[in-house]
């Protein structure tokens, strides 16, 4: 029996150490070879101190910053561990609110936030992402008619010409991947860090 049963445990310690030791490692040599950035996280550094990633979101609230899209992401609740509250781009917890269409608790979050919008933005079309959640509740990206519509409320906030702050959107709009993957987006943490600059 013990000779039958051999062949199969060294296949499991094997495969355990190629796949699970060996390949990993040298897949994580490689990437840190080739994609430095991104291997470590495609970390962005301001005056030598971390301030985020390009690929996680931030929650901006103040009028003087673009802010991001919403995020539906949760954690567990201080005063009770069976219960979760809100904790907007929390990346150990990634995931949409999985709220139908028809949830009261979904229409009265986006009425909400349309009715901001309207009073930011009087007259103008109000782009959908910045009323809708990712499926990740991380995503870093606004569309540029997003950061566009914020324009108005940054330029009264800093006291900048909003012709100043539309030609800093325009050039930190990224263009689809190979110009066919994806959609035009702007990396809401690198312009806020642009407007910063810009404002210096």
């Amino acid at each position: 029996m013990l000779s039958s049963l051999r062949p199969a445990i060294v296949m499991i310690v094997l495969m355990t150490i190629i796949t699970g030791i060996a390949y990993p490692l040298a897949m994580t040599g490689v990437a840190g070879v080739i994609f430095p950035h991104q291997a470590e996280g495609s970390l962005i550094t301001r005056d030598g101190k971390t301030v985020g990633s390009e690929l996680i979101g931030q929650n901006f609230t103040t009028d003087a910053y673009f802010h991001p899209r919403p995020s539906a992401t949760t954690d567990t609740d201080p005063a009770d561990a069976t219960k979760t509250v809100p904790s907007p781009y929390n990346a150990a917890s990634s995931g949409g609110s999985n709220l139908a269409p028809s949830a009261k608790a979904l229409v009265d979050r986006v009425a909400a936030d349309v009715a901001k919008l309207k009073a930011e933005n009087p007259g103008a079309t109000i782009p959908g992402d910045l009323v809708t959640t990712s499926g990740s509740g991380l995503d870093p990206d606004i569309s540029p008619a997003a950061a566009q519509f914020q324009v108005p409320r940054i330029a009264r906030a800093r006291k900048l010409d909003p012709v100043t702050v539309a030609a800093l959107v325009a050039s930190r709009t990224e263009a689809p991947l190979f110009g066919l993957l994806g959609e035009p987006r702007v990396n809401v943490l690198q312009l806020n860090l642009a407007l910063d600059q810009a404002g210096k």
